[in-house]
Order: structure tokens, then sequence, then C-alpha cells
């Protein structure tokens, strides 16, 4: 990823051979990686079991963040956006009952829409 996409924000498909030792410890006996995608440090990891979101915090980003979230407990999603000419959209996730939805932010409109269509593919 050019440093000029990556201050942009567009998301970028991620190699699965980077993700071995990130998620060597996380994943299960017959999960694979599927898709993964980078928006700045966060990441989007979808496998064949479950959606992974990775979110490092702090200045340094050495504070990671993972959370799991299996596609069944997926009870809603939406994009939101102003149009083509909008830098800014965001990405909403429900989860099972809570009625506060997991937000992440995207700084180019247009590239929430991959993470969207294979949020699409596994949860539905």
């Amino acid at each position: 990823m050019g440093l000029l996409s990556g201050l942009m924000g567009n998301a970028s498909e991620v190699d699965n051979d980077d993700l071995e030792e990130l998620l060597a410890n996380t994943l299960i006996d017959g999960e694979t990686v599927q898709k993964a995608y980078k928006v700045i440090r966060d990441m989007f990891i979808f496998t064949n079991k479950r959606l992974i979101i990775i979110d490092k915090q702090g200045v340094t980003g050495s504070k990671v963040e993972m959370l799991s979230i299996a596609y069944s407990k997926i009870t809603k999603f939406s994009k939101e956006s102003a149009g083509h000419f909008d830098l800014d959209a965001e990405l909403k996730i429900w989860v099972g009952s809570d009625p506060t939805p997991i937000s992440k932010d995207f700084k180019a409109g247009d590239n929430i829409n991959e993470v969207y269509r294979i949020i699409s593919q596994f949860a539905l």
C-alpha cells in the first residue's frame, strides 16, 4: 500500500502470508483466512468462520484490540457516505441484541464498498 493511499484511508487487500504471525495464536483448527483488508492501522479479516477486526490504538499502535464476531451473530450492517465526492464513510455492524453498533470510519467513501460486499457475502 502506498503512503498516499494509506493516508487517505484506502482499504487495501492484505496478503494472507503477512497474517500468519499475527493470527498464529488466534485461528482454530480448520479455520482459514478468506480475505483481509487494511484501513490505515485497522484490519478486517474474513475467515471461513468469523470476522476479526483488529484495532491498533494509541500513538505507537502498540496496544491492539482483536474483536472476533461470528457471522451468525451479525444481525445487520450498514454503510453511510454522502456520495462519490465524500471522503468520509462509516461502516456499522450490529451484533446480537446489542443496540449499539460497532462503528468504523473510512476516509475514502468508495473503498468501503469492498469490505461491505465481503460482509454481505459471509453474513447473509
